[in-house]
């Protein structure tokens, strides 16, 4: 991101679910721009993967094993990675389960576990981290939702759609009560991007999906990660509260 007209450096950001997908392409422009960024996942084969892929000799990048949903244990996760850092400027919330069950089939675990991941972390992992952001240089929260959360979708379960619907409602909620300490909250809704999500479903429905949207595609992680960018950025500072769609046209409202 040489000569990009926004500005980032100086700054460290926690990515959840940094380690694949739209978590990962976040990661590489974030350091790219110069950031820090401590990566969060529960899988360690993902971590792994993240690590060769990103070049595990770069300093700017941590790597941290821990599961989002277990709360007790995020205080000091989030110590390790300011005290590791130096800082925590900037919290994306990424980290997500989707899950496609009919609504006749879908089980109170499923429910409970979407819900879990998707919405309860997300706020726990916002509330663990405030200490360090009303600290913290430009900072922001960035949370990732879903045009399913927008409008219902259409090839998913109804714990990803209410869990997404959450994370909207959240941002807006967020946004206000953090506006005083100058931390601004934003979200990014993303459409159907490709990615390992989008492969849990069967060929038909995915072609079925592309038919909606009227650019005639799906998206890409690194579209997703764009657009978080202009949120991560310090020029971004009277945006808060705000949804960002990236959905090829699918939902507009």
């Amino acid at each position: 991101m040489k000569n990009n007209i926004f500005t980032y450096a100086h700054r460290t950001a926690i990515v959840t679910g940094g380690s694949k997908n739209i978590g990962l392409s976040i990661t590489e422009k974030f350091l790219a721009a110069g950031m820090q960024v401590a990566i969060i996942s529960s899988e360690k084969s993902n971590l792994d993967s993240a690590k060769e892929y990103l070049n595990q000799s770069n300093s700017n990048v941590s790597f941290w094993q821990s599961n989002i949903t277990h709360t007790a244990s995020l205080e000091k996760l989030i110590a390790n990675i300011n005290q590791h850092h130096g800082s925590i400027d900037i919290l994306v919330n990424n980290a997500a389960l989707l899950e496609i069950t009919s609504v006749e089939q879908t089980t109170e675990e499923d429910w409970d576990s979407v819900l879990d991941v998707n919405l309860r972390g997300a706020f726990f992992m916002t509330q663990k981290c405030l200490p360090y952001l009303k600290k913290g240089t430009a900072p922001r929260v960035i949370n990732i939702s879903s045009n399913a959360g927008r409008m219902g979708g259409y090839a998913n379960g109804l714990a990803y759609t209410a869990s997404k619907g959450g994370i909207i409602s959240l941002t807006y909620g967020l946004a206000r009560k953090l506006a005083p300490y100058g931390i601004t909250v934003n979200c990014v809704a993303p459409g159907t991007i490709d990615s390992e999500m989008n492969r849990m479903r069967d060929i038909e429905t995915q072609k079925e999906l592309i038919k909606k949207f009227p650019l005639g595609r799906i998206g890409t992680p690194e579209e997703v990660a764009s657009a978080v960018c202009y949120f991560a950025s310090q020029e971004s500072s009277f945006t808060t509260g705000a949804v960002l769609d990236v959905n090829g046209g699918m939902f507009m409202g």
